[in-house]
């Protein structure tokens, strides 16, 4: 019988639990962010959908869901808000202490009056948030989002994006990322995990 490759099983075992060591203490005890990583999220000064200054600090005491996207999205972004509308309500009373807020990333376009219009499709409790572009930039590279215009013919153009739930505690503070993938049901079960 061949002992190499059982041996070289063992070195890479052993090498794979020192890492998992080494990774584990380099993690932050107090949030689980690695240590020494940039921190997502910061403070905030946008426009609301009723044309109202909001910062961060409008959301402190409740848990926020933080989307960004555009409302021309062909399809992810309404698919997204869809979901946290309708995973709102299974989530019985722990709904009421959260917000969901959706940032554009095409402030051209989204204005304060065109977020309302949009978003009333998804219910009242949306808040939507819109700036200039250097203002949207900022906030989008806090939370390390990707966005990009992408020219179409005709001279129009749409938004290139990542797509992510991010939570926040009512402390203002990241606290996940959840998949816009997955349905209302597994959205509102890992929700309620969390908060």
């Amino acid at each position: 019988m061949n002992r190499v490759p059982v041996i070289l099983l063992g070195v890479a075992l052993v090498f794979a639990l020192a890492a998992a060591g080494l990774m584990w203490r380099a993690m932050d005890q107090s949030g689980g962010e690695m240590a020494g990583a940039a921190p997502i999220g910061g403070p905030f000064r946008l426009i609301d959908q009723d044309g109202r200054i909001r910062s961060d600090r409008d959301f402190r005491g409740h848990w926020v869901l933080l989307y960004f996207g555009y409302t021309s999205c062909p399809d992810v972004c309404p698919a997204t808000l869809q979901n946290i509308a309708d995973a709102l309500p299974r989530l019985k009373a722990k709904a009421r202490n959260i917000v969901p807020v959706f940032v554009t990333l095409d402030p051209d376009r989204d204005h304060p009056q065109t977020l309302k219009r949009y978003l009333a499709s998804f219910g009242p409790q949306f808040v939507g948030l819109t700036g200039t572009l250097p203002q949207i930039t900022a906030i989008a590279h806090a939370y390390r989002v990707y966005f990009a215009k992408h020219p179409l013919p005709g001279g129009d153009y749409s938004v290139d994006h990542a797509s992510t739930i991010y939570l926040l505690s009512p402390a203002g503070t990241f606290v996940t990322v959840f998949d816009t993938q997955e349905g209302a049901a597994a959205l509102a079960k890992d929700i309620a995990a969390r908060i």
